[in-house]
Parts: structure tokens; C-alpha cells; sequence
């Protein structure tokens, strides 16, 4: 079965585009990894704007604002999270427990995904 990649962006009828994961290095691909580092940047960017607005007076209007763009920002993260951890190569199954077991299981299963199945490490 092919891999599909989700893109940054979505199809003329307004729904998810996607694209098969197995070419990283074509050009469609290397875009929405253009677009997915654009949109981070600006996050980081909206970030550093918005840190110093907190302690600030602002208007109901100012706010709302502020707050639209930094929730517009965390969604372009979030997709960006998603469609890159869909790309790793995990078994489906869940992880469960606090954030530090989760991390611990997640780098268990991707270590052992990438040995050898017969045991070799191909050492001497």
C-alpha cells in the first residue's frame, strides 16, 4: 500500500490534498516542505510579536486579533506535526501514559524498527 502525504494546503474543492510519500525528493514534495517551514517560521515570528503584547493594554479589538493570528499559527504547527509524524515509519500502536513514558515507548519502537530482523548489527 502507498503512503500518502498530506500537504500543507488543500485541494481546489477545499478538502485535504494529498500526494504518495514515497518520492521526498520530487517537487511537489519539496514545495510543501518549503510551505511547512514557512509556516513555522511565521509562527515563531507571531510568537515573538505576540510574548511582549501579553503585559500590554490592549483594546477588545487588538486582542481578538492577536489571538486569531497566534490560533491560525498553532493550527499551521499542528498540521505540520501531524503530516510529518505520519510520515515516520511507526507500528499502529497506541502509546499510552505520561509524556515522558510516551517519548520513551515512541524512541523504543523507531529504535527497533530500524535494527536488522535477524539480530545483526553488522558490526565484526
Amino acid at each position: 500500500m502507498t503512503r500518502l502525504r498530506r500537504l500543507p494546503f488543500n485541494g481546489p474543492e477545499g478538502k485535504p490534498a494529498y500526494i504518495p510519500a514515497n518520492n521526498p525528493d520530487g517537487p511537489l514534495s519539496l514545495f510543501a516542505d518549503a510551505i511547512e517551514a514557512q509556516q513555522l517560521e511565521i509562527g515563531a515570528a507571531v510568537l515573538g510579536l505576540v510574548r511582549p503584547m501579553l503585559d500590554a493594554t490592549l483594546t477588545a479589538d487588538e486582542a481578538m486579533y492577536m489571538l486569531r493570528r497566534t490560533a491560525e499559527c498553532l493550527r499551521d504547527a499542528l498540521d505540520v506535526a501531524e503530516s510529518r509524524g505520519q510520515r515516520l515509519d511507526l507500528p499502529d500502536q497506541p502509546l499510552s501514559g505520561t509524556a515522558a513514558e510516551v517519548m520513551s515507548q515512541a524512541l523504543k519502537r523507531s529504535c527497533s524498527a530500524a535494527q536488522p530482523a535477524n539480530g545483526s548489527g553488522g558490526g565484526a
